[in-house]
């Protein structure tokens, strides 16, 4: 096969959900864990490059986006997409924040690209785009759990304000009146943006019908930017309709695990869940009663330990999420950017562990941990399969920590999934279990 689409994504969970959205659509993708060092598989039509740049500063977001972009070139890819999150959060830093602007411009300058889109809209997890504004569910995006998150908070449900601040170019919008009126209409909008000096759109989405009938109309852009849910309109664009051949991963074999480091509102309702089911088989993180000179292997160690007796039982959790205001303790006393790196470290050292006691199911909760856990196991690359919640798949790849017949892993944005996620992932892979 070709590759048709090349992805650049901003985290390793929103990765994998801009995957699962291409798969269910008919496209097999495989996902990469920074820009690829070695070949693709070559039944793969879209590639999706995960980098961690979403809580990076601009520059920095901009040099990795931009070395993925000179890897996708090279692959002769037809059209570039940028991924962020459906929440629209990136890099804070005191009164400057974002750089999903930067990486926009910098993507489109590479390009000699003149005009793009821009929306994280995905209704199937309840993010909707209405007159340029960004919905959680019910609610703005600055009055959801948004708005209290330790690393991007989110005050500002205004995506045209919120983007035009992280531009140098003009931000327009294309609202849901002409959307609804199908590709045409939407394609001569961005014509008539154009002559305004508009280089980069905010488009509503209020349905999955939204995002298909746009569909069409971006066809021709040579860069798409956008949350994961534009990607249900595009494999039409070459001719692919949904096939379960897709989504066929090898069978599921080994023990089962969930490393959590997530602390949003639908992860702890997930925690809270698996703790009325299996409250033995959890253990809770304290990183205010860690040794603040001990070292990841000693923190871990205890963890391992516990878990080793209780992985014969039944899927163990390991977890360091909680609520904002235990967040904001910790916080206050280790300080924010320490307090995340350290507990990134050591969830990423215990997933390494429970993969090399035989753990060959492993879910993980959050884009920050993901990260690090993918990274932890030598991950270079993972085949995308089946859905098991809007926006969550579960993956297979090969790793030096797991056995010969590689790893499924499930990597879970914070913001997403039911509250019985946990038990529902393993329950959705029916594999045999060593």
């Amino acid at each position: 096969m070709s590759l048709l689409l090349g992805c650049i994504a901003d985290d390793f969970t929103g990765a994998t959900d801009l995957a699962n959205n291409l798969v269910r659509a008919g496209m097999r993708v495989v996902q990469t864990i920074g820009v690829p060092t070695q070949a693709l598989p070559t039944d793969c039509n879209a590639v999706v490059v995960a980098l961690k740049s979403r809580t990076i500063s601009p520059h920095e977001a901009v040099q990795q986006s931009l070395q993925a972009l000179a890897w996708l070139q090279a692959q002769q890819v037809e059209q570039v997409y940028f991924k962020y999150c459906s929440t629209f959060d990136s890099w804070y830093s005191g009164d400057v924040r974002g750089n999903i602007g930067p990486v926009t411009e910098a993507l489109m300058d590479a390009l000699n690209c003149t005009f793009t889109i821009a929306t994280p809209a995905f209704p199937d997890n309840q993010r909707t785009v209405f007159k340029g504004h960004l919905f959680v569910g019910d609610v703005l995006l600055s009055d959801s759990g948004m708005k209290n998150h330790p690393l991007t908070p989110m005050n500002d449900a205004n995506l045209v304000q919120v983007l035009q601040a992280q531009c140098q170019r003009k931000v327009g919008l294309i609202d849901y009146r002409t959307v609804a009126l199908g590709a045409t209409a939407v394609t001569a909008r961005m014509a008539e943006l154009q002559t305004q000096g508009v280089s980069i759109a905010v488009v509503d989405a209020l349905s999955n019908d939204d995002l298909l009938r746009m569909g069409p109309a971006l066809k021709p852009l040579r860069l798409l930017t956008a949350g994961s849910g534009v990607a249900i309109g595009l494999p039409a664009n070459w001719g692919i309709a949904p096939s379960a051949a897709s989504a066929q991963l090898p069978p599921a074999v080994g023990l089962k695990a969930i490393v959590s480091g997530s602390c949003s509102l639908a992860t702890q309702g997930q925690v809270a869940h698996f703790l009325q089911q299996h409250p033995t088989q959890a253990w809770q993180l304290d990183p205010l009663g860690w040794d603040t000179h001990a070292s990841v292997e000693s923190v871990a160690a205890p963890v391992l330990q516990w878990a080793a007796k209780h992985l014969p039982v039944g899927p163990v959790l390991v977890y360091s999420t909680a609520d904002a205001q235990q967040v904001q303790a910790v916080q206050s006393q280790l300080g924010q950017q320490a307090a995340g790196e350290r507990m990134e470290q050591v969830l990423a050292h215990i997933a390494q562990g429970l993969v090399a006691m035989g753990v060959g199911q492993l879910v993980v909760a959050g884009g920050e941990t993901s990260g690090a856990c993918v990274q932890a196991l030598q991950v270079s690359q993972m085949h995308i399969g089946a859905q098991i919640d809007p926006g969550v798949p579960w993956c297979h790849a090969h790793s030096p920590s797991a056995a010969a017949s590689g790893l499924h892993l499930s990597l879970k944005s914070g913001n997403f999934g039911t509250p019985d996620f946990f038990s529902k992932a393993f329950q959705s892979l029916q594999g045999p279990v060593l």
